[in-house]
This record gives C-alpha cells, sequence and structure tokens, in this order.
C-alpha cells in the first residue's frame, strides 16, 4: 500500500510511437486535504476512488489505496467532487522492467506532459530515456490534486 514513485517533465512526444497501450482519465478530488487526499477517477469505463497519504521526505512514497467502483457509483461521487476536473490522456510506456505512465493533460493544463513511473523501491536505478525532462518528485505544483486548483493555472 506504499506507492513509491518518480516524475519527470517530458520534453518530447517521441514517447508516444513507445507505448504500448493508452486509456482516457477523468478525475476530480472529493477531499485534498494535505495529509490525506480521496479522488474519484474513471479511466474509460472503469472506475477507482483512491486515498492517498501525505509524501514522505524524499516525495517518492506516500501511503495509497484503491478500490475498483462500479462505473454508475463513481459517476455519482463526481456530483460530491470539488469543481476542477482533470483530464488526461494516459500511455504506458515499457522501460526495462518497468513501465512509464505518461499523462497527456486536456483544458486548463493543455501542453503539460507528465511521465511518472512506480518503483520497487527509492533506490531503484532507472535508464532514463531521451524524451525525459527534469525530475518534479516532490514538486507539490505538479501533484494531481494541485493541479485541480486555481492556483496552478499560473504558477507552472
Amino acid at each position: 500500500m506504499i506507492e513509491i514513485e518518480r516524475k519527470f517533465l517530458v520534453n518530447t512526444i517521441d514517447f508516444k510511437s513507445l507505448a504500448t497501450s493508452s486509456v482516457f482519465i477523468k478525475q476530480a478530488y472529493l477531499s485534498k486535504d494535505p495529509h490525506r487526499t480521496v479522488r474519484i477517477r474513471i479511466k474509460d469505463q472503469q472506475a477507482f476512488l483512491t486515498i492517498k497519504g501525505i509524501s514522505s521526505t524524499s516525495g517518492m512514497s506516500r501511503f495509497e489505496w484503491e478500490k475498483e467502483l462500479p462505473l454508475e457509483e463513481g459517476e455519482m461521487l463526481f456530483k460530491l467532487a470539488l469543481p476542477a476536473v482533470i483530464i488526461k490522456t494516459r500511455y504506458i510506456v515499457p522501460q526495462g522492467t518497468l513501465s512509464f505512465e505518461v499523462d497527456v493533460f486536456e483544458g486548463d493544463h493543455k501542453g503539460l506532459i507528465l511521465a511518472e513511473i512506480e518503483l520497487p523501491s527509492e533506490k531503484t536505478f532507472i535508464d532514463l530515456p531521451h524524451w525525459i525532462g527534469k525530475e518534479v518528485t516532490g514538486d507539490k505544483r505538479y501533484y494531481n490534486s494541485y493541479l485541480s486548483s486555481k492556483e496552478s493555472k499560473n504558477s507552472l
């Protein structure tokens, strides 16, 4: 239940030719308390409720709990969510035995492309592909919960 990941800006769309799949994502937050965020997400025709805890000092690790819900329940929970909705397409790009999840944002954050990679430990070495840019792990401005706020529109 501990998520360990690193996050990077993406500096070119070269990753798309390497992607093995993609999925459309719509998500919103029921709570953005800094110690626990509660998110509702719809990926294509699946709904998920996720609770995330506060990040570690490095910004790489935090508690994460996720539960799949019936699509109808997920859609109903959007009615309770905070007003800002994040819309993005996620591409899965294999990298050795791991995979990058590359999010191409739409709407207020059109043009933003972020890559995340989940790791077995904080010490796991990653050979970064050429399309990876600046690391933003632990930079709260690139957390989805922050991107769903009014402040984020002028801070990136």
